[in-house]
């Protein structure tokens, strides 16, 4: 994140009027990897290349809605946590993103659970516009929506870039804690396509 202006407001709203390019640049700014994909065949053919590029071959998918749209690109990967110590990639959705510092609101109560997004050392984050909102007020606020008021998961986390620590010697590690590497994409279910 850049310096803070401690001459304004804490909650102070970007300039910027999208909100999407807002996450997109505090996304990046924060070392992940972010795609636009205007639909759901854009998102399959930007994953299916993104996936080419690579050489790991462990995808996991454990949510049935993501491992359909998965299936429909004829891209192999494992449908629960057999052999999962030998994880590359976890493909999970989330429960809202943040604009203002561009993260992630992940929980325990995804299909995924708590594993998927954190012991693989590539994260593969799967979200929608509609889950857009600019602080993280307004993503607990979905998620009281979207969870009873008692009965919300047991574990909330936001992730914000990948893992990383400067506990030893100040020399900055990723993947010390969880991922190396997150890639998110971003499918526009808000366009008039």
């Amino acid at each position: 994140m850049p310096k803070p202006d401690f001459s304004v407001g804490v909650y102070t709203k970007s300039q910027e009027e999208y909100p999407e390019v807002i996450f997109a640049e505090n996304f990046k700014q924060n070392n992940g990897d972010f795609y636009y994909c205007e639909s759901t065949e854009m998102f399959v053919d930007t994953l299916k290349h993104v996936l080419t590029q690579r050489d790991e071959e462990n995808i996991y998918v454990w949510e049935r809605d993501l491992q359909k749209i998965v299936e429909a690109g004829d891209i192999k990967f494992t449908y629960d946590d057999t052999d999962f110590l030998r994880a590359e990639i976890g493909i999970t959705s989330c429960e809202a993103l943040i604009a203002r510092t561009g993260s992630v609101l992940i929980s325990s109560r995804q299909t995924s659970g708590r594993r998927l997004s954190i012991y693989p050392p590539v994260h593969i984050v799967v979200a929608y516009a509609s889950q857009l909102v600019y602080g993280v007020r307004e993503g607990l606020a979905l998620m009281n929506d979207k969870y009873s008021q008692g009965d919300l998961p047991s574990m909330i986390s936001l992730t914000t870039g990948p893992s990383r620590t400067a506990d030893i010697e100040k020399t900055l590690v990723l993947g010390a804690h969880g991922p190396k590497e997150i890639i998110l994409f971003f499918i526009d279910d808000n366009s008039d396509h």
